[in-house]
Parts: C-alpha cells; sequence; structure tokens
C-alpha cells in the first residue's frame, strides 16, 4: 500500500521514531520511513569533497534515542513507500517564525533568482501553499506548461523510420532485406521519413510525466498528468536522456517548449545543485539555503543597482590571498559592487546570529572579511544576515573597524513578505561608495 503521508519541518528542526517524546522542534517520524531516511543522510554524509554544507546530521540523545535533524539544505524526499518529506527553511515575519504558508511563499520567491528553475513568471501567491508540498507546487507548474503546449498543438517533425514493409518507399537497406526477406518476395525492408509528434522533445516530456506520476502525492495532481499522458499517446518513451537533449531544436518555431523542456532537466536529471543516493528514495530536490540565499540578493541587488555607473559581480575571482610562490588561496567574495568612487564587498551569511556579545558571528568570517577588505581596498565589507526575531533588539548598526582602516558591517535583511530588506541594503551600498 503506497503510503501519500507528507512529514513537515523546518531547518534545525528534528524527526525521533520515539513515539512519546512531546517536545518543541522534535517531530515523530514512524520507525520504517526514520530508518530510510537515516541510511538516505547516511549515503549522501559526503556531498562532496569541497562543500561544507550539511544535508541532515544523525545523532542520539538521552532518553530519545536517534534523532535526525535538518541542516543547510531544503525541500523536498520523496520514499519509494510514498511517503514525503519536507524541509522548510527558518524564515520570520515581524513578530514571530513564519507560518508554513508564508515560509513557502517566500521560499519560492527566493528560488526565483536560481537561473536552473524555470518558472521566473509565475505567479506563486496564486497557489494554496498549505495544500500543496514543495515538491508539488513544482509538478503543477510543470502540468500547467504542458496543458498550455497540448493546447497549441504538439510539434511534428520527419524523423527516420526503418521496418520491413509490404510497400516500397525510401531506401531499400540491402542487408536486412536479403537476410529476412530470402523467402519473402513481397517485402522490402526499407528506411523512410515519417512526420510525426515522436521526436526528441516530445519524448522527454512524457518521460517526466511518467516520472511524475511515481512521485506525485495530490490526487488532482495525478489525475492530471493521467490526462496528459493521453495526449502524448503517439510517443515514444526515451531511452536516453542524454541523447534526446542533445537532439533538442533550439530556434523560433520551438521557443514555446524552451521552458516545460527546463522543468524537464529538473525533474529527469534532479536538478537542484547537488545529486543525491540512497536506495529507498525515489526522489530529492534539495537546495543548500546559503546559495538560494546569496543568489536571490544578488539578482534584488541588480535590480535596484541598475545605474549604468554600477557594476555588479557574483563569485568574484580576481585576487589570490598570497601571489608568491605562485597564486595560492583563491578570494571568492559571494558580490562586489564597484563604481568610480570604490568597491565594497558583500559576503552572504545563511545563519541564525544571536543579540549578545559577537552575536554569533565566526571568527574565520571575520578573518574572510578582513581579507576581501585588504585585497579590494574597498570602502567596506558587508556581512548580509537573514533578519530573525532573535535580533530584532538590536537597534544600533554593527560596525567594526580596526586602526589600520579596515571596516566590517553586519547588515541582517528582512525576507517576510512585502518588506525590502534588499532595497535597504542598496541604500547602504549607494552611501557607502557615495563616500559618507
Amino acid at each position: 500500500m503506497i503510503n501519500r503521508t507528507k512529514y513537515t519541518i523546518k531547518e534545525y528542526d528534528s524527526f525521533t521514531k520515539n513515539p512519546d517524546v512531546k517536545l518543541p522542534n522534535l517531530h515523530y517520524m514512524p520507525e520504517p520511513i526514520f530508518d530510510c531516511l537515516e541510511q538516505f543522510v547516511l549515503s549522501n554524509r559526503q556531498v562532496s569533497d569541497t562543500d561544507p554544507l550539511e544535508l541532515m546530521v544523525v545523532t542520539s540523545k538521552r532518553g530519545i534515542g536517534k534523532v535526525i535533524s535538518a541542516r543547510n539544505y531544503v525541500g523536498v524526499i520523496t520514499m519509494n513507500s510514498g511517503a514525503q518529506i519536507e524541509i522548510l527553511p527558518k524564515l520570520y515575519s515581524r513578530n514571530a517564525e513564519s507560518s508554513e504558508s508564508e515560509t513557502k511563499q517566500v521560499f519560492l520567491k527566493m528560488l526565483k533568482s536560481l537561473l536552473r528553475m524555470p518558472f521566473k513568471h509565475f505567479n506563486v501567491s496564486s497557489l494554496n501553499q498549505e495544500k500543496y508540498s514543495i515538491l508539488d507546487i513544482f509538478i503543477r507548474m510543470f502540468v500547467e506548461e504542458a496543458y498550455n503546449l497540448v493546447k497549441r498543438g504538439l510539434k511534428s517533425a520527419y524523423t527516420e523510420h526503418e521496418d520491413n514493409e509490404y510497400f516500397y518507399k525510401g531506401k531499400l537497406k540491402f542487408a536486412e532485406h536479403i537476410r529476412l526477406n530470402a523467402v519473402h518476395k513481397e517485402r522490402f525492408y526499407i528506411e523512410y521519413d515519417v512526420f510525426s509528434a515522436d521526436r526528441s522533445e516530445n519524448r522527454l516530456i512524457k518521460s517526466t510525466i511518467k516520472f511524475l506520476q511515481k512521485v506525485c502525492s495530490s490526487r488532482k495532481l495525478q489525475k492530471d498528468l493521467y490526462t496528459l499522458s493521453a495526449a502524448f499517446e503517439s510517443v515514444e518513451f526515451s531511452t536516453d536522456y542524454n541523447q534526446d537533449f542533445a537532439k533538442v531544436t533550439d530556434d523560433r518555431n520551438m521557443s514555446e517548449y524552451a521552458t516545460i523542456l527546463q522543468w524537464c532537466r529538473v525533474f529527469l536529471y534532479r536538478n537542484s545543485f547537488t545529486p543525491f543516493i540512497g536506495s529507498g528514495v525515489a526522489y530529492a530536490l534539495l537546495f543548500p539555503m546559503e546559495k538560494v540565499f546569496e543568489s536571490y540578493l544578488a539578482g534584488q541587488l541588480k535590480k535596484n543597482l541598475a545605474h549604468p555607473k554600477y557594476s555588479l559581480m557574483t563569485q568574484h575571482r580576481l585576487y589570490h590571498l598570497y601571489d608568491e610562490p605562485g597564486q595560492r588561496f583563491l578570494l571568492k567574495p559571494d558580490i562586489v559592487v564597484t563604481c568610480a568612487q570604490g568597491t565594497v564587498v558583500l559576503d552572504t551569511k545563511w545563519k541564525m546570529l544571536t543579540p549578545d556579545g559577537n552575536h554569533g558571528i565566526s571568527q574565520s568570517d571575520m578573518y574572510q572579511a578582513y581579507a576581501y577588505h585588504k585585497k579590494y581596498t574597498a570602502q567596506t565589507v558587508i556581512l548580509v544576515y537573514p533578519w530573525t526575531t532573535e535580533v530584532a533588539e538590536i537597534k544600533d548598526p554593527i560596525i567594526y573597524r580596526s586602526k589600520d582602516g579596515v571596516s566590517v558591517q553586519v547588515y541582517f535583511v528582512d525576507l517576510s513578505e512585502g518588506s525590502d530588506g534588499a532595497g535597504e541594503l542598496s541604500g547602504l551600498i549607494e552611501e557607502a561608495l557615495a563616500g559618507f
């Protein structure tokens, strides 16, 4: 029996398979699903040699037993059993932690900034976020694109076809004809062109529909996918995704396929940021919030600092920490804004700070900011963190200065719906570059 249960937690919350534990931010999960999730986490413990971000961590607590805690990645994991685990980012509105609906709204808005996510112009506010999981919201976007395509009509093309026919057309394949038709004089083994909808683009869409039917948890979407599959009845399934994507026609006549084929890449290649493995997992679409936060802020700042006098670069790779012997230890700040007056360097940090002491800012982050200031001869370096209710009582700007002229500012960007935290950050950059 397929288990369509959805288990939703936020960053830093945890799962337990102990049904007797009743603690805030600790959520019960049945043992078979918990064990499957644990195996998935352990299989992906080293996502890459250079990526310090953690998917989830497995620990053991006295009186509770094993606990699986969410860390840097958010998104959806769908088990082979049908159970779905949804991990949402921890976001805050002005008074408290954001609700599930608000969190999804803001998260989807942030995801729009990622180049590989094909829903730049989709109105996410029209969706019932509480009803749908993040994965089902993506599937709905795909379904709407597919319906629009079907309404306009699937594109057909001439494709090569060969078969043993009772008629003659095209080109006779001599070797196959002699081998198969020595006693069948009435047949011809021929190769000819057929005008049909069975082309690479449609095969990829049909394969995506089939795949989504396995991982979708919404009955309404399941029905929509079934209806769509009927429209592709004359199309074969893709047997080689790489080969079919290589054959995709990229011209004006096929422009209406562009967005839906992006969705096909996302789903068929599990195209979030990192490939995940796990025998008990049917699908995992997970995003590291550090990179999502950086991409979102860069996109907002590009809009706000659109004047030609400003130049904004991301993941800048101009300087190394040392130049001899040979260049060593590449510096790679997240965002660099320059103009005739000077340079401002920004480094985004997806960390929840506190109002006390050094606010939880790590020493390594400060070393990094110091190096950026020196190498870029920057007016200032800005460390950007998400705003939380924890830091609401901090009224004065946090600015660190050293006697050798280094200045590092800490800025908390409000990500809640309706706020203009990125606009205020743009103003701060403009002031720094104006020499105030």
